[in-house]
């Protein structure tokens, strides 16, 4: 795959950043941006609360698998929803366009970010906490990601050069 035709996927934990650097990442790499949140919103033409509200979790879950599944985006940065890790199928289908990167970031600095858990659209049953979404998601992030990065302590600029550096070593190392 020529790295120019490749996409890359950002997962993360909700306030890690995916949709923020997505969009930079884009504009530095001259890439489409997609962020998967916004597409399930379109077709549901209701926000991801809305949906959770009116549907719960694991409808959102749901909508989320099938706007995975049904992906063609060769040549994109795609942010994922938080929850995307929980569709294997969907991550799966998801790889076969490029690296999947992980934005590794701490409970702490994520509890910081997110002062809205209740309206903020995270699919999750009601009594779950942050942490323990948190808790419950990081392996899974950790186990489909091609690359992680470590973003603590670091600014925008500095994790899309860490990231595009990461992922140019990542392909050479695959083509290799």
């Amino acid at each position: 795959m020529n790295p120019y035709h490749q996409s890359l996927i950002l997962i993360g934990m909700p306030g890690a950043g995916k949709s923020t650097l997505g969009l930079l990442l884009a504009k530095n790499l001259a890439k489409d941006f997609v962020d998967t949140d916004l597409l399930i919103q379109l077709e549901h033409r209701k926000t991801l609360q809305d949906i959770l509200h009116e549907k719960g979790y694991q409808a959102l879950r749901e909508a989320e698998e099938r706007v995975l599944l049904n992906a063609q985006y060769p040549s994109h940065i795609i942010a994922t929803g938080g929850s995307a890790v929980y569709s294997a199928a969907g991550m799966q289908h998801l790889k076969q366009f490029g690296p999947i990167i992980f934005l590794d970031v701490s409970i702490e600095i994520l509890e910081q970010r997110i002062h809205n858990i209740d309206n903020r659209g995270i699919a999750r049953p009601n009594n779950q906490t942050f942490a323990e979404i948190y808790a419950e998601r990081r392996p899974l992030y950790l186990q489909y990601a091609d690359i992680v990065i470590d973003c603590n302590g670091k600014n925008q600029e500095q994790l899309v050069d860490e990231i595009i550096y990461e992922e140019a070593d990542a392909f050479i190392q695959y083509e290799a």
